[in-house]
């Protein structure tokens, strides 16, 4: 089975830098699209980043174009998202998933796989 394990959160003034780290395991991921998603305490859970591993595709959610970058390294089979630029409105429950699809995907719906989920807590 797909195994993804969430690492990088913590703490970080406002304005700061944070580098999370989505290491997937269990299959091979040349078809899988993998995400980032947030949840915040009292909303609801949102779309932040995704990458094609195939052909390194990109999308992001407008609330961080520009800040963040999500990437991955095939020979890890790690993803990551570099947060630049933080805001206290940044912090949440940041998890990982993924999804057997050569498309980007951005309804956490369409994701079969995911993590259990790192804290990012940024201090104004």
């Amino acid at each position: 089975q797909v195994q993804l394990v969430e690492s990088g959160g913590g703490l970080v003034q406002a304005g700061g830098s944070l580098r999370l780290s989505c290491a997937a395991s269990g299959r091979t991921f040349s078809s899988y699209v993998m995400g980032w998603f947030r949840q915040a305490p009292g909303k609801a859970r949102e779309f932040v980043a995704a990458i094609r591993w195939s052909g390194g595709s990109t999308a992001y959610a407008d609330s961080v174009k520009g800040r963040f970058t999500i990437s991955r390294d095939n020979a890890k089979n790690t993803v990551y998202l570099q947060m630049n630029s933080l805001k206290p409105e940044d912090t949440a429950v940041y998890y990982c998933a993924a999804d057997r699809s050569y498309s980007i995907r951005y309804s956490q719906f369409l994701y079969d796989y995911w993590g259990q989920g790192t804290q990012v807590t940024v201090s104004s």
